[in-house]
């Protein structure tokens, strides 16, 4: 079989919480561009269905893993190693989000999303670091949030753990910036995936409002009056990992429709 082309061949990319939604687009794109990749989540039955529509065993590596326990991340990390050799790309994109007001705000949730969002893109990056200096080449790209750079009422623990990525991607890029390692954030407004439509869902049961309603209310903050959609994301992301954006790093990038922070 013939190498893969583009501007990614011979690079290793994994991507957490590729099942759906921006992780599964992402994969897609980054695949296309020449990357082998390894694509982690929790629901085997999708990894399965995205790696078999990026390419053949040669390409994708469907993996179950849970990004909050090191045990599973090492082991899910040694065996996308064992595939494709060494990460050169990681995309920290698995995450959670809820709402509730702060009083209601339980310890629970709030660990719940501090664990996911926060401490899932520390162990995957901690995981990858050792691969991307001994290959002198590390593109990390964390999926964060708009809500990280400017928070908003009802989701202060999301808001948090969002801002905290933000943290983290910056003091990563100042740690590794001689070392040909770039560490950026994308940061979407509402996008087009199941998290979106589970917010609709949730303001329809408790506002009795209908789902135009409850999405009018949703994309009313994007000047665009729309929802941004996962290959958007993706390009972006592609963006950030291919040659030319080597100087591109500690950055928070917005896709809002024009949304200012």
């Amino acid at each position: 079989m013939a190498p893969p082309a583009g501007p990614l061949a011979g690079r290793h990319a994994l991507i957490t919480g590729a099942s759906r939604g921006i992780g599964a687009a992402t994969a897609a794109v980054l695949g296309n561009a020449g990357a082998r990749v390894s694509l982690t989540g929790r629901d085997t039955e999708s990894l399965a269905r995205v790696a078999a529509e990026i390419g053949d065993s040669d390409k994708a590596l469907p993996l179950v893993a849970d990004v909050t326990d090191p045990a599973s991340v090492s082991r899910a990390w040694a065996a996308a190693r064992e595939r494709f050799g060494p990460v050169h790309i990681l995309i920290n994109n698995a995450g959670q989000a809820a709402s509730a007001a702060f009083a209601k705000t339980d310890l629970d949730l709030w660990n719940r999303l501090i664990a996911v969002n926060l401490t899932g893109t520390y162990l995957c990056a901690r995981e990858s670091i050792g691969d991307m200096l001994q290959a002198g080449f590390g593109r990390i790209v964390n999926i964060a949030s708009i809500a990280g750079l400017r928070g908003a009422a009802y989701i202060s623990a999301y808001a948090s753990s969002k801002h905290a990525v933000i943290g983290l991607t910056r003091s990563l890029a100042l740690e590794y910036a001689t070392r040909n390692i770039t560490v950026n954030a994308v940061c979407p407004g509402y996008v087009d995936t199941d998290i979106v439509r589970n917010a609709v869902a949730n303001i329809v049961s408790k506002t009795g409002r209908g789902e135009d309603e409850a999405m009018a209310a949703i994309v009313a903050t994007n000047p665009q009056r729309r929802l941004i959609q996962p290959r958007e994301v993706a390009d972006t992301v592609l963006w950030l990992c291919q040659p030319g954006t080597e100087s591109v790093t500690g950055q928070s990038i917005v896709l809002a429709g024009g949304e200012v922070t």
